[in-house]
């Protein structure tokens, strides 16, 4: 079974970024989008959650939505800011169905940063 994790960190408070909803879906060949888990950020900004990906050829395309909409209108920012960034999208492929795959995150209400970490 893989596991997705990830370390979401909010960059205008410099802390870790906890309570950010978390969906993970797995895209068909059409891109519908099926619902694999929906999680929300621990209080040190990480999620881990096991994904079984059993008989899904390796271009299957899966997708990792981090709900910063949510998250920035309760977190402390400068007064009078708005946010533009409503999701932070990343789509991956899994090749190997037993590995662990971290993908970081650092958000802010305008931009982000997202790396894979092996």
């Amino acid at each position: 079974m893989a596991v997705i994790s990830s370390h979401v960190l909010d960059s205008v408070k410099g802390i870790s970024a906890a309570g950010v909803r978390v969906e993970f879906f797995q895209l068909s060949g059409d891109r519908s989008a099926q619902r694999l888990f929906e999680t929300h950020s621990d209080s040190e900004g990480r999620i881990s959650e096991p994904v079984a990906i059993e008989d899904n050829p390796a271009d299957t395309m899966y997708e990792l939505v981090f709900h910063t909409g949510d998250y920035f209108p309760v977190a402390v920012i400068a007064q009078g800011s708005h946010h533009n960034m409503q999701s932070v999208v990343v789509r991956i492929s899994l090749p190997d169905p037993d590995a662990r795959y971290h993908i970081p995150v650092v958000l802010s209400p305008h931009s982000y940063t997202v790396w894979w970490s092996g």
